[in-house]
């Protein structure tokens, strides 16, 4: 069986979007509809034909262009459950532990809130890759802007139980900003010391650092690693709770 196909692309100022494409069925979905014009453009180039939209979440950078795309392609649209009147032009309503037909594929749908209340992921088991939307960034993670702190560091413990070796496709080019506060948390951290040099090489180039993987993630992201010592010395919480230890560190973010 052929793999799906991933085709990223920029969108607005630091979005990417992202195409999936399933080459035994022509099944091709938008992750998110952040803008329009590139969109179609990459459809043009591609030669594929939209099908379904997966919205992760509601905000407008993720959901804004589902209405004119829907018009124009006569698309399926497929959204959160916990966000569905939020969802322009929704089909399919979805929550944690359903199942999301898409072409010859399954995803499980992971609910994974805090960013926003209803937010969800979409796993590829047989494929081996997540779409995240804003739950997740290369180190760094979403703000919690009508979650909680704990609902967040639940949602982050669920993506973490993911195979590390899990391709995830995250929605904003935000790593080089993450990278420099994640070193003021962990500076001892070699394998982040390490990626960091790579980020910098990477967006020295023009290139993204998107797609990251799970196992990376874990790794080197201050947001996964409350239970590292270093990290609770730094914020002064040794022994501290981890969801603790995680609010703290969201909150140095916050005004980083």
């Amino acid at each position: 069986m052929s793999k799906l196909i991933v085709h990223q692309f920029p969108c607005l100022s630091d979005n990417y979007g992202y195409l999936l494409h399933d080459p035994e069925t022509g099944a091709t979905g938008a992750i998110d509809t952040p803008e329009v014009a590139p969109i179609l453009k990459a459809l043009e180039e591609k030669g594929w034909t939209l099908t379904h939209i997966l919205n992760t979440h509601h905000h407008f950078d993720h959901a804004g262009g589902n209405l004119e795309l829907k018009e124009k392609t006569g698309c399926t649209i497929i959204g959160p459950k916990g966000e569905a009147p939020r969802i322009p032009g929704i089909d399919i309503a979805l929550g944690d532990g359903d199942i999301c037909e898409f072409g010859s594929r399954k995803a499980q749908v992971l609910e994974v809130g805090g960013h926003t209340l209803g937010h969800i992921a979409y796993y590829f088991p047989q494929d081996g890759i997540a779409f995240v939307g804003d739950t997740l960034f290369a180190l760094g993670c979403g703000r919690i802007f009508e979650g909680t702190a704990e609902q967040m560091w639940g949602s982050l413990q669920k993506l973490m139980g993911l195979p590390d070796e899990t391709v995830v496709y995250c929605a904003h080019e935000y790593t080089q900003a993450n990278a420099r506060f994640a070193a003021t948390i962990e500076p001892a951290n070699e394998a982040l010391q390490a990626r960091i040099k790579e980020i910098d090489a990477k967006r020295a180039e023009g290139k993204p650092t998107v797609p990251t993987t799970i196992g990376l993630e874990k790794a080197t992201n201050p947001f996964l690693r409350p239970m590292s010592e270093e990290v609770q010395k730094t914020l002064n919480l040794v022994g501290a709770p981890l969801v603790d230890v995680f609010a703290e560190t969201r909150a140095r973010k916050d005004s980083f």
